[in-house]
Order: structure tokens, then C-alpha cells, then sequence
């Protein structure tokens, strides 16, 4: 998924194929905001005024870089754990036999589908620390852009919960799926809590004069 054109993906994502949706361009967005903190960080690195942070920075170089093709993979991982949901839609269910037997399918692949964009959730949690990092430590001249890298960050976050709830509302193991609600709207509270103050943070530094 990630080796399609930028051309070729828009086009998929506004076709009528099942995917990629709004899982993989959820990964696509966190993957360009954890790209933007990469960018800071090699803005800041080897410059004289941030050379007591010099060895962090390097840290966070690799970090990021690493992180934003994690999250890049994610495009695939989501296509792969939809697309079995996709047909189990479709499974024959005129018989007792037949539905219970798509009733145990359907079970699984929503169970699937529910944690790979939950797993997303966890590693945009992560990158947004490295990006609330950057902000304090991170060359001034590019700060606009670790604020953007936040923003794309935290709607990635939003979009991918809702992959989660979506899926989950159809479980019938309610305590599963009450269990994969509840971490996800725990990491949506974190989220958007410090992809809010980075934000702020950024907004701060270019308004002032």
C-alpha cells in the first residue's frame, strides 16, 4: 500500500473499493506528522545555538524516523485486517448451521479489524511525545511544523478510534469490546491533551512579537 503514488492512493481512497479507507489514511496522516518532527530535528542537528541537546536530537532523528515508517506500514496492516471483515459481510446465513458458523467468522475478523487501528492509537500516542520534545528543544525556526506534525498526529488519532468503534459496536463479546472502547478513549483523552498543549505551545511562539 505504502509503494502506491501519491495519485494512485488518492484515487483508490475515493473509488468504491472496500480499501484502502479511512484506517490507512489515518496511518498516512500520523506518518506525515511524525515525518515533520524528522524534518525539525535534522533542522536542529549539528547547529551551534542547540548543541547542548545535540545527543538527544540524534535520539530523536532516529525515533521519529523510524515511527513514521511504523506507522506508514500501518496502511497495509489496516487494508489486510479489513478486507476479511469485508467478505464475512457476505457469508450465507439462510440456515442455523450457516449463521452461526458467520456469527464465529464475523466475531473474529471484528476483533482483528478492531486492534490493528487501536495498535495504530498506541504507536500516534508515542509519536506525539517525541513531537511534544521537539517543540521545546527543537530549532525556533521551524516550530510552525512541529505543530502541524501534532495536528496531523491528533486527527490520525481521532480517525483511528472511530475504526475501533465501529467495529466494536458489533461485537457480541461486550466485555471485549468494552475493553477496547475504554483504551481507546483513554488514548484519545491523551492525545488530544498534548497534541492541544503542543499546539498551543507552537501557536504561542509564532503570534509572538
Amino acid at each position: 500500500m505504502e509503494q502506491k503514488t501519491i495519485n494512485q492512493f488518492i484515487s483508490e481512497l475515493s473509488s468504491d473499493a472496500p480499501v484502502p479507507g479511512g484506517g490507512g489514511a489515518s496511518a498516512l496522516a500520523a506518518s506525515m506528522g511524525l515525518a515533520l518532527g524528522s524534518m525539525v530535528a535534522n533542522l536542529t542537528s549539528g547547529k551551534k545555538k542547540y548543541a547542548d541537546v545535540q545527543e538527544e536530537i540524534e535520539a530523536l532523528i532516529k525515533q521519529t524516523e523510524e515511527l513514521s515508517k511504523e506507522l506508514l506500514s500501518y496502511m497495509e496492516k489496516d487494508a489486510r485486517a479489513f478486507e476479511p471483515l469485508s467478505r464475512a459481510y457476505g457469508l450465507p446465513r439462510s440456515t442455523e448451521e450457516e449463521q452461526k458458523k458467520r456469527d464465529e467468522i464475523m466475531e473474529e475478523c471484528l476483533l482483528a479489524a478492531s486492534r490493528v487501528p487501536l495498535e495504530l492509537m498506541e504507536k500516534i500516542a508515542e509519536g506525539l511525545k517525541l513531537l511534544e520534545r521537539l517543540g521545546e528543544i527543537g530549532t525556533r525556526i521551524a516550530i510552525s511544523d512541529v505543530g502541524v506534525g501534532a495536528q496531523m498526529a491528533k486527527a490520525a488519532l481521532s480517525g483511528a478510534s472511530l475504526n475501533v468503534f465501529i467495529n466494536t459496536r458489533l461485537m457480541k463479546e461486550r466485555q471485549k469490546a468494552e475493553e477496547l472502547n475504554q483504551r481507546a478513549m483513554e488514548l484519545i483523552r491523551q492525545g488530544n491533551e498534548m497534541a492541544d498543549k503542543i499546539f498551543e505551545q507552537v501557536l504561542s511562539a509564532v503570534t509572538a512579537h
